[in-house]
Parts: structure tokens; C-alpha cells; sequence
């Protein structure tokens, strides 16, 4: 089994930028790494499970929001170093455009705290490295839009 911290290898997760008119859905971490910060809401991929179902389930457990994944946005490393420089956390992770289709945040899962945001707001919120970027880009749709690079169906 590999741990969260100091794992073997590199841990898959997936996020999920999810905008409701001018708003943006976050969520406020209740685990390390990024306790107490505020995020995408988002979480790992279990064995077995595509991207998208697994951004569809993180985002109901986390938010109680049901999501639809329409594209990725993103994809990126976040490898984490302790304080001796050992690797204390490497997540490989998958951000999606996801739009909402019923359900109104509610916290659950390992997060403190969730709730749509104002996207003038964000520079007030004490997010997590990448996350205003990320927003940013697929609010102005500014990320690469080339041939699918992801296709369920494949």
C-alpha cells in the first residue's frame, strides 16, 4: 500500500475548477498536505477509476455539488519536501473544467469548509500554490486548446 506521506511513488489526483456565473468553487483542506488552505476540491484516484469519475466523486464527496468534467485544464506535479529535503508528499494531478448540474456545497469528506467564491475574492483567500492560475486560466479559457488530449473513450 502506499502512504500519502513519504510514499513509494507518485500519487494520482485529480481537481476540479467548477464555476457557478461569477463564482468559483472551493474548498478549505482538512489534512496535509495544505491544511487549512483553500483549494480546488478534488482528492486521488482509486484504482480501477477514470479521471472523471473519480473528479465527479471527489467534488460529491468533498462539496456535496454533483459535477459534469468538460476538459482539462491543467496538469501538474506537486512534489513536496520535508524539511531534511526527503520527498514528504508527490501527487501527479488531473484539474478539470466541470460544470454543475444540482447540489449546493456542503462540506464532507476530509474538508473543513466549502463554499463558492467571488472570483475578485480570491487574492482575500489564502489558497493553495497554483490554485488562482489554474482559475484564472480556465475562467478566461487561456489553457491550451489543441486535439483532446484526454478521451475517456480511448
Amino acid at each position: 500500500m502506499t502512504h500519502r506521506k513519504y510514499p513509494d511513488r507518485p500519487l494520482v489526483g485529480v481537481g476540479a475548477v467548477v464555476f457557478r456565473n461569477a463564482e468559483v468553487l472551493l474548498v478549505q483542506r482538512g489534512r496535509e498536505p495544505a491544511y487549512g488552505l483553500w483549494s480546488l476540491p478534488g482528492g486521488l484516484v482509486k484504482v480501477g477509476e477514470s479521471l472523471e469519475a473519480a473528479v465527479c466523486r471527489e467534488v460529491l464527496e468533498e462539496t456535496g455539488v454533483v459535477v459534469k468534467a468538460l476538459d482539462v485544464v491543467a496538469c501538474l506535479d506537486r512534489v513536496i519536501p520535508d524539511d531534511e529535503g526527503r520527498i514528504a508528499y508527490h501527487y501527479v494531478l488531473v484539474d478539470f473544467l466541470c460544470e454543475p448540474t444540482h447540489g449546493e456545497p456542503r462540506p464532507g469528506g476530509d474538508v473543513l469548509a466549502c463554499a463558492y467564491f467571488a472570483l475578485e475574492r480570491l487574492s482575500d483567500l489564502n489558497l493553495t500554490r497554483g490554485a488562482a492560475e489554474i482559475i484564472h486560466k480556465a475562467h478566461t479559457g487561456s489553457y491550451p486548446r489543441k486535439p483532446a488530449i484526454y478521451d475517456p473513450s480511448l
